[in-house]
């Protein structure tokens, strides 16, 4: 069954209502690299008032250069293995479990300017009611991903045309240090790898959200 399409403005109000309902909620926002999902979440934060929202991005999982190195997967970063994913369902597990008055739970993130995640640099309180967790690979079933969805009350797919997409990914990659040609290379051998996997599970997500 096709999810259903919306803009981000009725995204938005969807999480308002839930925001508002009671209780702790977390929303997924998947899609392939270049696609949007940070988009959206900066959509909501700046749509909830202060207190009443957290981004949670999956990214701080990445695993360490020199790990990446040790693996010898450090050409492909950004794969599904080269991921802490059971540490990332873990957290979630501790996230969705929260309750009014328990301690803050603390969340890597994941620098582009160095390259490395940061621990501990995201605190969620237990009062905050919605909890935006922002990834790859949310509806992914199979290894640790297959983990994720059960915590998640919602998932939304960032939908955005793939030469859009692709043109944004590369002006990013460019953004980040990496010179036109390099970054083109990298877009269309690693990332566009890990989009082919994303895109097969878009028919799982509860919405499909365009992004302007």
């Amino acid at each position: 069954m096709t999810a259903t399409r919306v803009d981000l403005g009725t995204a938005v109000a969807r999480a308002l209502a839930l925001a508002q309902s009671g209780g702790r909620y977390l929303i997924g926002i998947t899609g392939p690299p270049g696609a949007g999902k940070s988009t959206i979440s900066q959509a909501l934060v700046d749509a909830l008032p202060a207190g009443r929202v957290v981004v949670l991005p999956m990214d701080g999982y990445h695993l360490a250069q020199a790990e990446l190195e040790r693996l010898g997967r450090a050409h492909r970063k950004g794969a599904p293995d080269t991921f802490d994913g059971h540490g990332f369902v873990a957290l979630l597990a501790r996230v969705a479990g929260q309750r009014a008055g328990d301690p803050v739970v603390y969340a890597p993130l994941f620098r582009r300017e160095i390259e490395e995640p940061i621990a501990n640099a995201v605190p969620i309180s237990a009062e905050v009611p919605l909890v935006i967790v922002e990834g790859n690979y949310l509806l992914v079933s199979e290894g640790a991903w297959a983990g994720v969805r059960p915590h998640l009350r919602e998932c939304w797919y960032a939908d955005l045309p793939d030469d859009v997409r692709l043109a944004r990914l590369i002006a990013r990659h460019v953004a980040h240090g990496r010179s036109p040609g390099a970054a083109a290379e990298w877009v269309h051998r690693s990332d566009e790898d890990n989009a082919r996997l994303i895109a097969t599970t878009r028919s799982r997500a509860d919405l499909l959200v365009a992004v302007p």
